[in-house]
């Protein structure tokens, strides 16, 4: 069963950038676009064991901050060595100022 969890405000999060998140042993991270859409992956680098919000966001890609390992964080579709694996993406959703993500 998915459950819709409360993460921030949605201006805790700034344009083109990545906030980190935790919750249930589990850390996310989560994007806002310049586009003001909000989008939220798995926390981890699937090649290092490096948190994404730490790396640097730009025209839909994080880059993680231990090996410049590129990731497009709306599909979640890793670009290139050193990273072969997927990010898992979930879904967002903004109500009343605030950002949720779905996980479960």
């Amino acid at each position: 069963m998915s459950t819709w969890i409360d993460v921030c405000d949605k201006d805790e999060i700034d344009e083109e950038d990545v906030i980190r998140f935790d919750h249930g042993g589990k850390s996310y991270a989560v994007y806002r676009s310049p586009e003001d859409s909000f989008h939220a992956t798995d926390g981890h680098c699937t090649h290092e064991n490096v948190h994404l919000a730490d790396g640097l966001v730009m025209d839909d890609i994080i880059e993680c901050p231990k090996h410049n390992g590129r990731f497009n964080y709306k599909t979640g579709q890793a670009k290139g060595a050193p990273v072969c694996v997927n990010l898992k993406t979930y879904a967002v959703k903004v109500d009343g100022g605030r950002v949720f993500i779905r996980v479960g």
